[in-house]
């Protein structure tokens, strides 16, 4: 989400008188009344973002098997497109009857009114009740006191290490503590020129708040104001910065993190799942020879929680046939047959005892890390604070420059977006 709420208004205003972008009222074909009549012909049209989403009507296909009297109709957008055309289609008040949500699109358009609260559907379709799925992920589907998306796929953040180089420099494990993680990344950092402990992106949004969950850090004051001079979000970042001034973190190396990693250059990482499969790809000379491990902690070792909701676009004519399709694609069968389509995971809890995931090792790992993985905050302002936290940061990292004052001046800006 790149766009404030006061910028999502203008926009508004300026496309309102638009005619809508695939409408799913009566004037776009068939009855699509839809509200709990069996025998009704109901057309669907649902906005899938990104590549997965070219998938969509292959699963939607066993979707209509069960429920002949619902045609689907899938509108796969790359996610840029998505958000502007999400935007005409509230101003308009004629979009999709389902929506993709990325998880820091619900504040935006929960806080616009464009998203339906499921809460009613859920007696009807249990597949829906929040107790299924990963609180990280409940929690980034609600606005508000409405329950405004159901996850459908989730994604966390894990530490990927080379055994070998671990073993090597005389750690049988990966670090499980910050302590054993600036030990090893200092030990891996010290076998020669060229080479160092971890990668930490330092464009990454989401790491430094990350770290500092993890130290305790109470983002903001019981009244809502940024909290972001705390001193353990000051020691959090410290502890970040310190990867960088130390040598054991390249600040700028100039090489993508694969064959950083295949090479040995960069032995650590802190990524997602979608890494699994481009290091098989792009890198099996070293197949057997690294892991992923869930993050150190401090206090606790919360990661962050990504991924994807399916929503109910408020001015859908056809709602009830569209809670039917979510619960559909809430059920754990469907998630993992979603799952080997596109090798997005899980969110539905229950799908994780399937073989496919409890026996490998590696989504074992991730598994685990969504038991402790929680979303950004679900307000319109966090995206343009994120993104001045970013700015910051890079006068810390680059200058080492004094934390706490750089942060008091991150805490400053923050307050001004609140405001």
């Amino acid at each position: 989400m790149k766009k404030t709420t006061k910028m999502m208004t203008a926009i508004l205003l300026s496309v309102g008188l638009l005619a809508g972008c695939g409408s799913t009222s009566n004037n776009s074909g068939g009855t699509n009344t839809g509200e709990g009549s069996s025998n009704e012909k109901v057309t669907l049209n649902v906005w899938g973002m990104g590549e997965e989403a070219k998938t969509l009507p292959k699963i939607s296909e066993e979707f209509t098997k069960e429920n002949p009297n619902i045609t689907v109709k899938v509108q796969s957008l790359p996610w840029a497109q998505g958000h502007e055309k999400m935007l005409t289609a509230v101003a308009s008040k004629k979009g999709p009857d389902v929506i993709q949500m990325g998880t820091s699109w619900i504040p935006e358009f929960g806080e616009a009114g464009a998203l339906a609260d499921l809460t009613p559907y859920l007696e009807q379709y249990p597949e829906l009740n929040p107790d299924n799925f990963y609180p990280g992920a409940v929690e980034s589907a609600k606005f508000g006191d409405k329950y405004v998306g159901s996850p459908w796929y989730v994604e966390t953040r894990v530490l990927y290490y080379r055994t070998d180089l671990l073993e090597e420099a005389g750690f049988d494990a990966a670090p499980t503590t910050w302590d054993e993680l600036s030990t090893v990344a200092d030990k891996l950092a010290a076998r020669g020129e060229g080479k160092y402990g971890i990668s930490i992106d330092p464009k990454e949004q989401s790491l430094g708040f990350m770290f500092s969950r993890q130290n305790g850090a109470q983002w903001f004051t019981e009244d809502g104001k940024p909290n972001f001079s705390d001193p353990k979000f000051v020691e959090a970042v410290e502890y970040i910065n310190n990867f960088y001034q130390n040598g054991s973190a390249p600040k700028d190396l100039g090489l993508d993190i694969i064959p950083a990693f295949k090479e040995g250059i960069l032995p650590m990482f802190i990524s997602g799942p979608w890494m699994i499969k481009l290091i098989k790809d792009q890198a099996p000379e070293i197949d057997g020879k690294w892991a992923m491990a869930v993050l150190p902690k401090k206090e606790n070792n919360i990661s962050l929680l990504g991924g994807s909701n399916l929503s109910i676009f408020e001015h859908s004519k056809n709602k009830d046939a569209a809670a039917k399709y979510i619960a559909f694609m809430s059920k754990p069968e469907t998630q993992i047959k979603w799952m080997e389509y596109t090798s997005s995971l899980p969110a539905t809890t229950a799908a994780w005892e399937n073989d496919l995931l409890k026996n490998d090792p590696n989504y074992k790992v991730i598994g685990e890390q969504l038991n402790a993985a929680q979303p950004m905050p679900v307000i319109p302002e966090w995206s343009p604070i994120s993104e001045s936290y970013v700015k910051h940061f890079e006068v810390i990292y680059r200058n080492n420059a004094d934390v706490k004052k750089e942060l008091e001046s991150f805490n400053n800006d923050a307050n001004k977006l609140l405001k």
